[in-house]
């Protein structure tokens, strides 16, 4: 440790390491050094990198915290089908989480849960879970209302929670949807769905891809901008 530095950092000293280095989060500083290298060593190598483990460490703790706001389940409704519901704690008895979904949610929280980010983060883990689950039943009527029509059948259906992409279709026309768009209103989701429908008679986005589209839903292209407009800044706050 050093009383001139802006912050203070562990070492760990460590017989696999061959080098000196640094691991920063947003709770620590810590330092991996060789055992044959001395604290003088250490502290100059500390010193020179000072300016980059301050900013490492700001952006960290931006991040975490921009996370954590993200998540304040207790003032901030869950949507469905873009419609808010209210989110309700209440403290079990068990180890387990459980979440009810009626009028409104109701999460009951292990009482051995000592820290926000804990909760926070094993409330979301529940409600994507539950996101993933609902979203399967809303699928499969969706598919059975589109695919008819041009025997647009697909192999298989799953739901998933992703960060990149809303839908997908496969070469052997396996469709993939993304379980948030159960969040957003049921006309992006119809959209999502029949667009991955459509990619099992045309594997691209050609003109005839969208004419394909269109006959499906004449309107596509509202729900499409509404999904381009809303859809990242829902992705990021559930997924970053």
């Amino acid at each position: 440790m050093t009383s001139t530095l802006a912050f203070t950092y562990q070492l760990r000293r460590s017989t696999k390491a061959s080098y000196l280095r640094i691991i920063v989060s947003a709770q620590k500083i810590e330092v991996v050094a060789p055992l044959a290298v001395s604290e003088t060593e250490i502290q100059a190598f500390v010193h020179a990198k000072q300016a980059w483990i301050l900013s490492s460490q700001k952006k960290l703790m931006l991040k975490t915290q921009g996370i954590a706001n993200s998540f304040d389940y207790q003032t901030t409704p869950i949507l469905v089908q873009n419609k808010p519901y209210a989110l309700e704690l209440l403290t079990s008895p068990t180890n387990r989480i459980k979440l009810d979904f009626t009028d409104r949610f109701i999460v009951h929280l292990p009482s051995t849960l000592n820290t926000t980010e804990e909760r926070n983060s094993l409330i979301k883990k529940t409600l994507l879970t539950w996101l993933q689950q609902a979203s399967l039943p809303q699928v499969n009527k969706l598919v059975a209302l589109h695919s008819p029509r041009y025997q647009l059948k697909p192999t298989s259906i799953k739901i998933k929670i992703q960060k990149s992409r809303w839908g997908s279709c496969g070469i052997n026309n396996d469709i993939s949807i993304n379980g948030l768009l159960l969040m957003m209103p049921p006309e992006v989701l119809e959209y999502v769905v029949v667009h991955e429908l459509c990619h099992i008679q045309v594997k691209n986005h050609s003109a005839d891809f969208w004419r394909l589209v269109h006959t499906h839903l004449p309107h596509y292209q509202t729900h499409r901008s509404w999904l381009k407009q809303h859809g990242h800044s829902l992705m990021k706050q559930w997924l970053y």
